[in-house]
């Protein structure tokens, strides 16, 4: 839905999130036009699933639930797993790391939180990355 929501600037209430998409979506940033393949994972794969999917990827956003803290306890493995890869003397693009973010999603939905903004901020700071919490 975060990306949905990314590409087409409205919430689509009924999306499915078991499906996996590449979405392609052109947008200015600092005045320069980027073209974005997004791919949107249904984050069931398994081990060698998610490292392909690593090695595809140019930049992560790390989207976890406060309103699932399993979600959350992920963050760090997959984290890991992004500098590990990329970091990986068999990458062609050398030891630069990849952009990284945590966002924590469903913000609005106070009353079902399981992971508090704390959380996610010392989590952030221990891994010395960005941390956003949005709706």
């Amino acid at each position: 839905a975060l990306t949905v929501r990314f590409i087409t600037r409205r919430f689509i209430g009924d999306y499915d999130p078991t499906l996996e998409m590449i979405y392609r979506h052109m947008a200015v940033i600092d005045g320069e036009m980027v073209h974005f393949e997004i791919l949107d994972t249904a984050g069931q794969e398994d081990s060698l699933q998610i490292e392909e999917k690593i090695k595809w990827g140019d930049g992560f956003a790390v989207v976890y639930s406060v309103t699932d803290r399993c979600s959350f306890d992920e963050v760090m493995r997959l984290c890991f797993l992004i500098n590990h890869i990329h970091a990986s003397p068999k990458r062609s693009s050398g030891s630069e790391q990849p952009p990284v973010v945590i966002v924590g999603n469903k913000k609005d939905l106070e009353f079902d939180r399981m992971v508090s903004t704390e959380d996610g901020e010392n989590l952030s700071k221990a891994l010395k990355l960005p941390f956003y919490e949005i709706s």
